[in-house]
């Protein structure tokens, strides 16, 4: 109730053109975006995978990557711990569609020298 005493005496005393209106949108604002298949869907990725370290795997790695049209923005390689045989990549990639990165994924999980799945991040940016 005392809500609702708020919301009264605030449309009263308030300017009708610039208070925040019921629901917190205009209705003259809305617009009817089409919602895309989420294989159309188009952003960045921050992948992260663990790989055996030995000579050509960055290679084969990106290779895939661009037989499937991804860009990449940065890469990093992780050095491994002493003894260890594995090291960790880390990629960010430029906008592409959702299909095309997830057919890249399912071949760089099928490389042998992939150790687990692949992680990933969609990364928005707001201009």
């Amino acid at each position: 109730m005392v809500a609702d005493i708020i919301d009264i005496t605030r449309a009263l005393t308030t300017d009708p053109e610039n208070r925040v209106p019921h629901l917190a949108f205009q209705p003259d604002e809305l617009s009817d975006l089409p919602v895309l298949d989420m294989e159309q869907v188009e952003t960045a990725y921050y992948l992260r995978l663990t790989v055996m370290d030995k000579p050509g795997v960055l290679a084969q790695i990106t290779g895939i990557m661009g037989e499937a049209g991804i860009s990449i923005e940065a890469l990093k390689q992780q050095e491994p711990e002493p003894g260890e045989t594995s090291a960790s990549l880390v990629m960010l990639t430029h906008r592409v569609q959702e299909g095309q990165m997830n057919k890249a994924i399912r071949a760089i999980e099928e490389m042998d020298s992939i150790q687990g799945s692949v992680a990933r991040i969609r990364v928005e940016y707001l201009d």
